[in-house]
């Protein structure tokens, strides 16, 4: 769990509540239903209209990587790929046939089986170098989805404050409709920079930096299994692959 992603959201809105109540503010004041739902709805049926679906999708799910990050085992890698080399060494790498079906991880897998095929080094490094780049690729889409909201979204604000600005100025006969009208342009343009710069910016920030540790991993996997097929000492391989470790 990514403790500090929930303290960064919890200190930043506790400081813009605060500084207001501060300033003789009240909190009931920046509670707007109209403008959140302004902001909010054209902000997402913007990403929508950009987005293909399964991008989309995918975004959804991969949002939770912000608080629960996907787990990078690597010193328990490194020790499994050591002893595919221990086992490749004994037993040839026909010996490791029994492991491809039972190693859960699919880009792991795939260079085992590579490696009991008898594929060429150079043959398999290009392979999963090319899954490595599709993987990368459809995961960075899906955070420049968060990424394209943080810059849609002061816009959208921008759009509630001059609508809500308009409604005022069609109510100006009325005072009694002076005071929600304007309530509502001031606060969309607060949702539209906080949620921008407080939730969707940072996030997509975050997805990036969980993905480039991703792919950092699959890396270490891709030289571990060249150098296994390349009939590397067992501990030349671990001292190798432990410099991944960060």
């Amino acid at each position: 769990m990514d403790v500090l992603t929930i303290v960064g959201v919890v200190l930043a809105l506790g400081a813009i509540i605060g500084g207001n109540l501060m300033e003789g503010g009240h909190t009931g004041s920046l509670i707007q239903l109209t403008a959140f739902i302004i902001v909010m709805g054209g902000t997402i049926g913007a990403i929508m209209v950009q987005t293909p679906l399964p991008t989309f999708v995918k975004s959804l799910k991969m949002v939770m990587w912000a608080v629960f990050p996907p787990k990078l085992a690597q010193a328990e890698a490194i020790e499994k790929i050591v002893n595919w080399s221990n086992i490749a060494r004994k037993e040839g790498l026909l010996g490791l046939e029994p492991l491809t079906e039972s190693e859960p991880e699919p880009f792991a897998r795939k260079g085992l089986q590579l490696l009991v095929d008898g594929s060429e080094p150079e043959t398999i490094r290009g392979i999963l170098e090319v899954e490595l780049d599709s993987i990368e690729y459809a995961d960075t889409q899906c955070a420049k989805v968060y990424e394209g909201m943080g810059g849609y979204c002061p816009t959208i604000g921008i759009i509630g404050a001059v609508m809500g600005l308009i409604h005022v100025m069609n109510n100006l006969a009325d005072p009694s409709k002076l005071g929600p009208g304007i309530a509502v342009a001031f606060v969309a343009t607060i949702y539209g920079v906080g949620l921008a710069n407080i939730i969707f910016l940072p996030i997509a920030s975050k997805l990036k930096s969980n993905i480039h540790k991703q792919s950092k991993f699959r890396e270490m996997v891709i030289e571990g299994i060249i150098a296994i097929a390349e009939g590397e000492n067992p501990r030349n391989i671990e001292t190798k692959l432990k410099g991944y470790i960060l």
